[in-house]
């Protein structure tokens, strides 16, 4: 008998043969829905092959995507994307050879190693450094065991485990991390970097984690006025056409507020609606749509996409981290060497744990930054400004309660949860998947294609993930349009 894995991989095989037939020109017209980094790397690609007609239809008023600038404090900001991670390791990433080299922007690396020093207590003072030290170092050992098991596991996913299961495995702890500390190292270490909590995240896809291993265990957070969104300018700039005086991308490919609502594919090509009942017709098409906006019902799919693809969208999560800024008329915040982070160890997991200052980054801005993620981030995003600035406020009053704390100024609370548009920041690879359920989730259906940061197998989440995962899914409809290589074989589970 046929295993059913094996009879999804095989459903795949035929879905795409049948189109074997498409269009021999050497430049078919292709459709690629969003201008995020993936969507805008994929165009690029499509045209050094030779693809040029294309049409770029984005949903908001600006291309990035997830990588996206706000003015604030007088300052440009991130709201989205903000650091390089993986740098100065063994291979090259390739955006930090953009952001540093091709268009020098200001950048600084980010040193966590003095965490100990910086961990604030609930209810006000620091806790002695050596205690902290202490923890941070089991975590490390904890880790280190978790990376050994990993390494053994089988590449089904089969025999994967969550990364709260491996700690439970290796500190012996009933309930994983469980202290104030405890829980706000862990938090610094896993959720401020996957936005879910370990026990949701792959042992297997997650530890080691590629990015770092392939490129470097250095991370570089862009601070720069021109925002790192001209990263996705520069490329984007390679293929379309930009006004000469404003330097503005100007180019009739582009079409901007043009949300998409509807796709329908056959043998003959695909036809691609909009809100605003505009319809475009082409030969292919590339949905370069978040995971988010995939699991919602943004965009309808006629006919329905098969089960096999379903499943694979849905079994994967998306992920929510939140940045939140907040200015204030003086700084009370120590400063100096080692002090651009500090933690606040509540007996709440992830309640207003990761802080950040930048007196190097915005000198005289006078704003601190806390990240939140996954619970907290939609419950955030469900209560008004001012709640979000109260609680903050009690936060930073609690942890230096001999200063004079001044009330807030300004706040900024992006709110990418509630955003049609993204419904999430970034894709998290949950427990048991492998590359059999990366393959589903970036194979073609017929004519329709897909990217993003998602179908990248060792990147997602990330931007260099995105902008590969962009050039890969171009590379497939490339062999399929000019070459006849329309089949896309995925590899059984357990093959």
């Amino acid at each position: 008998m046929i295993s059913r894995m094996t009879a999804i991989a095989l459903m795949v095989v035929l879905s795409m043969a049948q189109y074997a037939s498409l269009a021999t020109t050497p430049g078919p017209r292709v459709i690629i829905i969003g201008a995020g980094m993936s969507g805008i790397s994929a165009g690029k690609r499509l045209s050094d092959a030779g693809i040029t007609d294309l049409l770029i239809l984005e949903a908001t008023d600006h291309i990035g995507g997830r990588i996206h600038k706000r003015n604030f404090a007088g300052v440009n900001v991130e709201v989205g994307a903000n650091w390089v991670e993986g740098v100065n390791g063994g291979k090259m990433n390739p955006i930090w050879s953009i952001v540093n080299s091709t268009l020098k922007l200001r950048n600084f690396r980010s040193d966590f190693e003095y965490l100990a020093q910086n961990v604030y207590k609930e209810n006000g003072g620091l806790y002695d450094e050596e205690y902290v030290q202490k923890i941070i170092d089991r975590a490390n050992n904890v880790e280190e065991s978790g990376e050994k098991l990993s390494g053994t596991l089988h590449a089904s996913g089969g025999g994967d485990m969550s990364i709260l299961a491996m700690q439970r495995l290796y500190d012996h702890q009933p309930n994983g991390p469980a202290t104030p500390v405890d829980m706000a190292v862990d938090y610094r270490k896993y959720d401020f970097e996957f936005a879910e909590p370990p026990r949701v995240t792959s042992l297997q896809n997650a530890v080691p984690l590629p990015t770092f291993s392939d490129f470097g265990d250095d991370v570089y957070f862009v601070a720069d006025q021109r925002g790192y969104e001209s990263v996705v300018y520069y490329l984007a700039g390679q293929y379309l056409k930009s006004d000469e005086s404003s330097g503005k991308i100007a180019d009739p490919r582009l079409k901007l507020n043009k949300v998409v609502s509807e796709i329908s594919y056959s043998s003959a090509g695909v036809t691609v609606k909009t809100e605003d009942n505009s319809v475009y017709q082409a030969d292919y098409v590339v949905v370069s749509a978040s995971l988010g906006v995939l699991q919602s019902d943004l965009i309808q799919f006629k006919p329905q996409l098969p089960e096999w693809k379903i499943v694979a969208i849905y079994q994967f999560d998306m992920a929510v981290y939140t940045k939140i800024f907040v200015k204030f008329p003086k700084k009370f915040w120590p400063e100096g060497k080692g002090r651009e982070f500090f933690l606040y160890a509540s007996s709440r997991r992830g309640y207003y744990v990761v802080w950040q200052e930048f007196e190097k980054q915005y000198p005289g801005a006078n704003v601190l930054l806390v990240t939140v993620t996954d619970e907290e981030s939609r419950r955030i995003e469900q209560q008004s400004d001012n709640q979000t600035k109260a609680e903050i406020m009690e936060v930073l009053r609690k942890m230096f309660p001999g200063k004079d704390v001044p009330d807030a100024t300004d706040i900024l609370v992006p709110r990418w949860w509630s955003d049609r548009f993204y419904r999430g920041t970034y894709s998290n690879w949950p427990i048991g998947v492998n590359r059999y359920e990366y393959d589903q989730l970036r194979a073609p259906v017929g004519r329709v294609h897909f990217t993003g940061e998602h179908t990248s197998e060792h990147y997602n989440g990330y931007v260099h993930g995105a902008y590969l995962a962009g050039i890969d899914s171009a590379e497939i409809l490339i062999n399929c349009a000019q070459k006849n290589m329309c089949k896309y074989h995925i590899q059984g589970k357990y093959d």
